[in-house]
């Protein structure tokens, strides 16, 4: 039976997200602000859960409708069939977000979702459920628009970046998902040669090495939907075990990390350590701007270090012209993507920059900057 989900993403990664689950079997993918709208039976869920290397969430739509008070969303809560997934002894969370909702207080709509689903409950079973807003068996999520209500179950249950043991997370970790849509949007292909020279604690190298391998992002984590009541625990075997056969072995991969810190080159062997990769990537302590491709051209894909404080910027300032110089002089012939929140970055870096794509790294605004390299011939002048 077709189902209506949602599933959440990154802002600026919707397209990526919509050609991935098309993909993975998913019809009528419709992006849309910070996801993309899909139609599927439910096994189409579950693989995506599994397989959606960018994906925050897969949400079940559960009802939809027109609203214009609080009373009607109570109304709607309480026809819905509750007890048809889950248990008056399980615990649950209403969340609430909205887009130009004219009424007061979306604390106050959670309420009313929360009174309606227990009320339910009540008067069938004469008993509640409870609510947990820390670790909840089922998650509720409610949108609203101006004069439409969307109720959805979670299916994914921890967010989907959430993939495993993250052994080092360093200051400002990108998420896993992220990741995976900035290689995406940047052309990556298992195969092709990548470079992350500010590697950090190796969020793309991981990455990289995990899609080559062919390994499902899901595999070895539990997932929202066991815990629901109705869904299909026999055809949910046969699909990890279909997506888990695919995996390769590990071996030697052209992905290539490098740092001027060694903490920092420890901490991404730990975590490939602690992915079963180590013998997948080569890293290196190296200082990019005295540094040689380690193989033949390819991509370069970084997230960039960018300063908060005044002598951060100043120092940025002073590396970027010289990470462009030696760009020019030794990568020609490669293509390079940089991922980061400062805006100055092109002027700085004086070459020319062929694409940027906007996204965000949570609530911080980013750019995705292409730079093909050229040697000596796509140097700007100095302003």
């Amino acid at each position: 039976m077709r189902q209506q989900f949602f599933a959440t993403c990154p802002r600026g990664l919707e397209a990526v997200l919509a050609q991935e689950l098309a993909t993975l079997g998913a019809q009528d993918t419709q992006p849309a602000d910070a996801g993309v709208a899909f139609q599927g039976d439910f096994v189409s869920a579950m693989r995506a859960n599994l397989e959606s290397r960018i994906a925050s969430r897969i949400l079940w739509q559960v009802g939809t409708g027109a609203y214009r008070t609080e009373q009607h969303l109570y109304d709607a809560a309480r026809d819905l069939p509750w007890s048809r997934w889950m248990r008056v002894e399980q615990t649950f969370r209403v969340e609430t977000g909205a887009n130009r909702c004219p009424l007061k207080s979306l604390d106050f709509v959670t309420l009313r979702v929360k009174d309606a689903l227990c009320d339910q409950f009540r008067d069938k079973t004469g008993r509640r459920p409870s609510v947990d807003t820390r670790e909840p068996d089922i998650r509720i999520y409610v949108f609203l628009t101006e004069s439409t209500y969307f109720f959805y179950l979670d299916t994914s249950g921890d967010a989907l970046f959430k993939r495993g043991l993250r052994v080092e997370a360093g200051q400002a970790p990108l998420k896993k998902n992220l990741a995976a849509g900035i290689l995406k949007l940047a052309g990556w292909e298992p195969g092709v040669p990548l470079l992350d020279p500010f590697c950090g604690t190796g969020t793309f190298l991981v990455e990289a090495a995990e899609q080559s391998l062919g390994r499902p992002p899901g595999a070895g984590r539990p997932f929202g939907f066991e815990r629901l009541d109705g869904w299909d625990r026999s055809r949910w075997q046969e699909i990890r075990l279909e997506a888990e056969t695919r995996s390769l072995p590990p071996g030697a991969l052209p992905i290539w990390g490098f740092d001027l810190k060694g903490d920092a080159i420890a901490a991404a062997r730990a975590n490939l350590d602690a992915a079963g990769l180590v013998e997948c990537v080569q890293l290196k302590q190296v200082n990019m701007l005295e540094s040689s491709p380690p193989g033949p051209p390819g991509l370069i894909v970084t997230n960039l270090p960018y300063g908060v404080r005044m002598g951060e910027q100043a120092a940025l300032a002073e590396l970027y012209p010289r990470l462009g110089d030696a760009l020019k002089q030794r990568y020609a012939g490669w293509t390079a993507y940089f991922f980061t929140a400062d805006m100055q970055f092109p002027k700085l870096i004086r070459l020319k920059t062929s694409r940027r794509t906007p996204l965000h790294n949570g609530a911080l605004e980013c750019r995705l900057f292409e730079v093909k390299i050229v040697s000596g011939s796509n140097r700007r002048p100095a302003m």
